[in-house]
């Protein structure tokens, strides 16, 4: 699977999340915004369409702390640890939340979540991992849609509190061990 680049203002994007990026300014956005010929619903489908770095996806995956939806920015090769997000939070539980929660908090489909431009202001945090590449590539509102952007650049304009919440990397063994269950998440969530 390729992408292809937009031609002539013809994202593809979510209607919502072009107006949203044009109401931040970044009205060049729009023109790098690169869609897919397939849906890409993980971030490993996302980076062989790009050709880049697993680590280079931003996956915006939504949680509920405590019942309240919470946006986790988290590189695509990492999981998001519960526990230091619970921490972070200083709530007493938290959950993935439910493909209806997330298209409430955000407005857009699991898979096409973006990391701004919802439609309901929610908390953010993004995981420093981000910040270990000078661009990554984020869901543009479809499962068909990234754009690339500075990850310092992404952060602030998601008003994310920078955090470090991933699960610590695993020790390679000698021994083969199940593979740990893939998250369903595209590039968005």
């Amino acid at each position: 699977m390729s992408t292809t680049d937009n031609a002539e203002g013809a994202s593809g994007a979510n209607p919502r999340f072009v107006e949203a990026v044009r109401e931040l300014g970044l009205d060049a956005l729009p023109a790098e915004i690169r869609r897919f010929p397939d849906q890409t619903r993980t971030a490993a489908e996302a980076a062989a369409a790009i050709g880049c770095e697993l680590s280079q996806i931003c996956k915006s995956l939504i949680f509920a702390a405590d019942g309240v939806p919470v946006l986790v920015l988290m590189d695509g090769a990492s999981r998001v640890d519960v526990e230091l997000v619970q921490r972070e939070l200083g709530v007493e539980k938290v959950t993935r939340a439910k493909a209806d929660v997330v298209r409430e908090a955000t407005g857009y489909a699991i898979g096409g979540v973006p990391p701004f431009g919802h439609v309901t202001r929610t908390r953010v945090l993004a995981d420093r991992s981000l910040l270990d590449h000078s661009v990554v590539w984020a869901a543009a509102g479809t499962p068909y849609t990234v754009f690339p952007m500075a990850p310092k650049d992404l952060i602030a304009h998601a008003g994310a509190t920078l955090v470090d919440v991933r699960e610590p990397a695993e020790p390679a063994s000698r021994e083969t061990a199940a593979p740990a269950p893939r998250e369903a998440a595209g590039p968005g969530l």
